[in-house]
């Protein structure tokens, strides 16, 4: 492992989580080295990765100037970013109600948004066989999740603190997978999201918009074609 950057982030060409860290790190101008596992080759399985994952999934991050400290689950990581290396506050609460939101968000996003759009994506697109009860029901945990964000985001233009933080950007990965189909293929459209859910649908695109968010889609779509 190359110590020459100030983390090493094992991560993948395509799944979500790997990049929602990415983008963190890129927001806070975090020198960092990508090193992106094989899955069919059973690398997030190898010891090089177990011994700071012991989990065996993205993403893990490595921080070489914190003693080799690895950490891994995303949200877990985005926590350690923001309270080590965003103490102002940049991307982040500050205080300690709005950390209290922050944490809340994080976990529904990862006990909620994730596994659900994870698991529609699992039975359109890799499942064995056709389980339409499966997809029915993933997919319409992906239309309650909306509605959770919609019900907030129709009242305020972000999650916590009256500003954008790590707190959105958790969701911006998975959300992307509604509005390009891979977690609705032939069940749901970006149009009918944008109708159904138009606050969701405006916070997603300002997230879309941003500097460090177009640098990582242009890096994941450059790796895909490769």
């Amino acid at each position: 492992m190359s110590q020459q950057h100030h983390f090493t982030l094992y991560t993948h060409k395509t799944a979500p989580n790997g990049w929602k860290v990415a983008i963190v790190l890129e927001e806070l101008g975090l020198d960092y080295h990508s090193i992106y596992i094989d899955f069919t080759k059973d690398e997030h399985r190898a010891p090089e990765h177990t011994q700071f994952n012991p989990n065996g999934r993205i993403p893990t991050l490595v921080d070489h100037k914190n003693n080799d400290f690895a950490v891994w689950e995303s949200n877990a990581i985005i926590t350690y970013l923001v309270d080590k290396y965003d103490t102002d506050g940049k991307i982040s609460a500050t205080s300690f109600e709005e950390k209290t939101q922050q944490l809340q968000w994080l976990f529904f996003q990862a006990s909620g948004q994730g596994p659900y759009f994870g698991q529609a994506v699992w039975f359109i697109r890799s499942h064995p066989e056709k389980v339409q009860s499966a997809v029915e029901r993933y997919q319409k945990e992906i239309l309650r999740v909306l509605g959770v964000l919609e019900s907030v985001l129709s009242k305020q233009e972000w999650l916590v603190g009256g500003r954008f933080t790590v707190t959105d950007l958790s969701f911006v990965v998975w959300n992307k997978l509604v509005l390009d189909g891979t977690a609705t293929q032939g069940y749901y459209s970006a149009a009918q999201f944008e109708k159904d859910f138009p606050a969701v649908y405006k916070w997603h695109q300002l997230m879309m918009d941003r500097p460090t968010v177009k640098k990582i889609y242009a890096l994941r779509e450059s790796l895909k074609s490769a």
